[in-house]
């Protein structure tokens, strides 16, 4: 069975299309028009271990902001489909990613009830922008946006971290790995891992 999710999403602001393998090999095709934004989703796709292909144009020339959101909208959106009824898959992941002084951990349900919890980002990064093109704020807008549109319970924690291109992209990888062990297929299960029958 193909548990793959194709999703597009044109506004005003941005035209956005995504397609994700949860089944795949890491084989990633990423242009958003950020930089940085491409290194963290292509993080996503090969530590994931998904096949994904992410293009997306938007008013960059004004800011990062819609862009970037608007991407993670559609990849939830995307994920969601792959997943299908979700019958069959292991549900839960967590992962502790280390980056040179940086360790940041995630952990997902794929319960079908969007919540986010995003801690430990020291608030003087705030203001930062990673590359010249990414503000370091976008963080929380795509963790929230990703498991808003996906369906899922995410907490992301930052334990410690002191550069800020590490501490995304740790962030970033922990979500990569836990949302991988979450989706894969348990051997174990054959319907829906949930007493209520349905995720």
């Amino acid at each position: 069975m193909s548990r793959v999710g194709k999703v597009e999403r044109t506004t005003r602001e941005s035209s956005v299309h995504v397609e994700v393998d949860l089944d795949g090999t890491g084989k990633v095709e990423i242009a958003t028009g950020v930089p940085f934004y491409d290194h963290m989703l292509t993080a996503l796709g090969v530590h994931g271990s998904f096949d994904l292909v992410v293009r997306a144009t938007g008013d960059v020339e004004i800011d990062a902001h819609h862009t970037v959101e608007d991407v993670a909208i559609v990849l939830g959106q995307a994920l969601r489909e792959a997943l299908g009824d979700k019958a069959g898959i292991r549900r839960f992941g967590d992962a502790w990613i280390p980056m040179d002084e940086t360790l940041a951990h995630a952990a997902v349900d794929v319960s079908g009830r969007p919540y986010c919890v995003h801690v430990g980002e020291p608030e003087q990064f705030n203001a930062f922008t990673i590359g010249g093109n990414y503000p370091f704020v976008l963080n929380r807008h795509v963790f929230d946006s990703l498991a808003f549109h996906a369906g899922i319970a995410l907490h992301v924690r930052v334990e410690y971290g002191r550069d800020p291109h590490h501490i995304t992209e740790a962030q970033f990888k922990a979500i990569a790995r836990a949302l991988r062990a979450a989706v894969e297929p348990d051997p174990r299960v054959g319907g829906v891992p949930s007493t209520k029958g349905v995720l």
